[in-house]
């Protein structure tokens, strides 16, 4: 099979870097579905409710900011001090399950294969640090430098933890790229004077990242050649391998907006038990099998996200089956095989231009799953299985 680049979003080059320094948590690693699910445990010691407001205060913050802002906003009778006590014991005991975030890994082996030089700056203390990465293969040995907050005198949105990387690396700070989500490491990097990519880990917020270089939508979309960097070379047909992932469930009542305003009937499905898949998974076009338990399997395309030109409230997924059917088929046993990406999330300044890359992406998902890398997925045993044998794989 032919591997080719991407070439629908290449741009010319902005700027030739010789380094990345890259930030952990929310940029690496899923941190923030564990920090939602520890404080809702922690907070109804006190009778109190996480509702997530805080999470905006507390991203890229370190963990004695974070404990005060929650302190504060909730209204503890407790120090910061006592709180970090009480749930530090409860964070180790998850670090082991905090996964990498789509595209990490693939990232870190695309640099260490071309001897790209890297660091690791995170707010963490350099021992929380080096625990989590342990669970994460190959991670250890691909960073030339790690570099804690607890290292240095000021932490992000201090410029310090970079210019201490820029030193332990050898490299000017100048010619550096710093990988950041948070608003305080966008600022810590370009005090520093690098360049600076935002992957902003919460959602809607790409609008207030204006001080960054560049801002995608998640590392999946990270271009290294436009950074003089060598670029990635499993783009095929325009589609990008992911997964494969799984998801099923009955269908259900969608938007009323696919048949109606789009001429596109979406098979919409419950997100209920699969909060982790889609907080987990970028906004973002992908494609793949699905399985009708009563009809077969057919080529699928789907969005995940907030679908900006309609603002959803809420992080949704909308597959597309890409055959004609004569009668609806709400409760029927859907099942999905995510085996590919096409692009991000994007916003339409009209109705016609957001069809027209609609059918664009049936053109692409269509020509790729004849590809034998995903055809072979037709067969999957998980498109035939019934609805007792759901599975998030």
């Amino acid at each position: 099979m032919l591997n080719v680049t991407h070439t629908t979003m290449a741009s010319s080059v902005r700027k030739v870097v010789s380094c990345v320094i890259l930030d952990l948590d929310g940029t690496l690693i899923n941190t923030d579905g564990i920090v939602s699910d520890i404080m809702k445990i922690y907070l109804t010691k006190y009778g109190k409710k996480w509702d997530g407001s805080t999470a905006q205060r507390i991203v890229g913050k370190t963990p004695y900011e974070a404990a005060s802002a929650i302190v504060e906003d909730y209204q503890l009778p407790v120090s910061s001090d006592e709180l970090l006590l009480e749930v530090n014991p409860m964070f180790s005991e998850q670090w082991c399950n905090i996964r990498a975030l789509p595209g990490a890994n693939r990232l870190i082996n695309h640099l260490r294969g071309h001897g790209v030089p890297m660091a690791l700056a995170s707010n963490s203390s350099k021992e929380n640090i080096e625990t989590k990465i342990s669970y994460h293969q190959g991670w250890r040995e691909s960073f030339s430098v790690i570099i804690g907050g607890d290292e240095v005198t000021s932490p992000k949105p201090s410029p310090d933890i970079y210019f201490e990387a820029a030193k332990r690396l050898h490299i000017d700070p100048s010619n550096c790229l710093v990988i950041e989500d948070s608003l305080p490491g966008v600022t810590s990097g370009k005090a520093a004077k690098m360049e600076v990519v935002a992957v902003p880990s919460l959602p809607k917020q790409s609008h207030l990242y204006t001080s960054a270089d560049e801002v995608i939508n998640s590392l999946l979309d990270f271009r290294p050649e436009q950074w003089g960097l060598p670029a990635f070379q499993d783009w095929i047909e325009n589609t990008l391998p992911v997964g494969p992932w799984y998801v099923g469930g009955p269908v259900i009542k969608g938007f009323k907006r696919g048949s109606k305003m789009l001429g596109i009937p979406t098979a919409n499905i419950s997100t209920e038990g699969y909060s982790d898949v889609i907080s987990e998974y970028p906004p973002g076009v992908y494609f793949g099998w699905a399985g009708l338990q009563n009809h077969g399997v057919y080529k699928m395309v789907m969005s995940i996200g907030w679908n900006p030109y309609f603002n959803n409230a809420e992080k949704t997924m909308e597959p597309w089956l890409l055959h004609d059917f004569s009668e609806d088929f709400y409760g029927e046993e859907l099942h999905l095989v995510i085996v590919g990406y096409i692009r991000p999330e994007l916003n339409f300044s009209s109705l016609e231009s957001l069809i027209a890359k609609i059918h664009d992406d049936r053109s692409v998902a269509e020509r790729a799953l004849e590809l034998p890398l995903y055809s072979k997925y037709k067969v999957d045993p998980y498109l035939q299985s019934s609805s007792q044998d759901n599975v998030n794989q």
